[in-house]
């Protein structure tokens, strides 16, 4: 089934694209507001922010530069104040000093239970691990508490329009690099979507190398599972080192050392995403490389020809 296009609603509340942002979306009941922490005490006066809801807290790692959210809930309190006192508290808790922005979200109804933000704070939760982008911060699983199945179909509707609105506000985490894992998609839609390149390299010192990826809308994806070299050159920039080094240190911390064998270095345990072919052939291979000839189909058509048969 095609999909079909959506009416988002943005508005700038501080004039700004840096600052507060609301969104809605055309026929959905659900609000989400996107708040920078330094934004956060002039929401006071927001009351659908002293309702129930869900919200995350977005940042980055200091250690590998990944993106972190930390998926949470606020119930409305008898003193007026729900999500907003939630997302207060956690910016006088010191060992939540790594989220830069926040996004909550909640209904224009206020018709959010504690049943339903216990269920919607569950699958965001774990649709966030599926997906890999991001680290998860939340040290336990959320409860999913005991749901009908009639709201149960309500809620999964309300998370469809909730991804849409998390990824126009700027946060793809949600959707998985490997866009053939993605669940609503049929397998013709998969097809069209995506279409997997190998890349085959013999390597002096480190053997026979394979990985597989492919080029989407925000660059090139080398897929969990591909063969990297162990080794690299000095045509390698120091900051490509670096995250090779951090993949292959992953491989051996994980328990796999050695397993690979000598004739496929080791192996990606998580998505990688590049701004180029080149780039990625580069991190796969530890040499300098030109992914348009690179990475081929698996009838080797390369990538520099799929793309002049495009009319690109």
């Amino acid at each position: 089934m095609p999909r079909r296009g959506k009416n988002i609603q943005l508005y700038l509340m501080d004039g700004e694209a840096g600052g507060r942002i609301k969104c809605t979306l055309a026929n959905w009941t659900g609000v989400a507001y996107k708040i920078p922490r330094t934004e956060l005490e002039r929401c006071r006066d927001r009351q659908d922010l002293k309702q129930s809801g869900v919200y995350f807290l977005f940042g980055s790692s200091d250690e590998t530069g990944r993106g972190v959210v930390y998926v949470g809930q606020g119930g409305a309190r008898k003193n007026g104040e729900g999500l907003l006192m939630r997302l207060q508290a956690h910016k006088r808790n010191p060992e939540k000093d790594y989220w830069t922005e926040a996004v909550a979200l909640t209904t224009t109804n206020n018709s959010l239970g504690p049943t339903e933000i216990s269920y919607l704070e569950n699958r965001f939760c774990n649709l966030a691990l599926e997906a890999g982008r991001f680290e998860v911060k939340n040290g336990n699983e959320p409860t999913q508490g005991n749901i009908t199945e009639e709201k149960e179909s309500e809620m999964e509707e309300f998370i469809d329009y909730s991804k849409v609105i998390i990824g126009t506000l700027g946060y793809k985490v949600f959707i998985p690099l490997d866009r053939t894992k993605e669940p609503d998609r049929d397998d013709a839609a998969q097809a069209e979507a995506v279409r997997l390149l190998y890349l085959k390299r013999t390597i002096k010192g480190v053997g026979h190398i394979e990985a597989t990826g492919s080029q989407t809308a925000e660059g090139f994806v080398v897929y969990r599972g591909s063969g990297i070299a162990t080794l690299d050159d000095n045509t390698v920039s120091q900051v490509m080192k670096e995250r090779r080094k951090k993949a292959i240190q992953a491989f051996s911390e994980n328990g796999h050392e050695g397993q690979a064998g000598e004739e496929s270095g080791c192996v990606l345990l998580q998505d990688e995403l590049f701004t180029s072919p080149s780039a990625a052939a580069m991190f796969v291979t530890g040499k300098n490389a030109y992914g348009m000839t690179s990475w081929k189909t698996a009838d080797g058509v390369t990538l520099k020809e799929l793309e002049r048969e495009a009319g690109c």
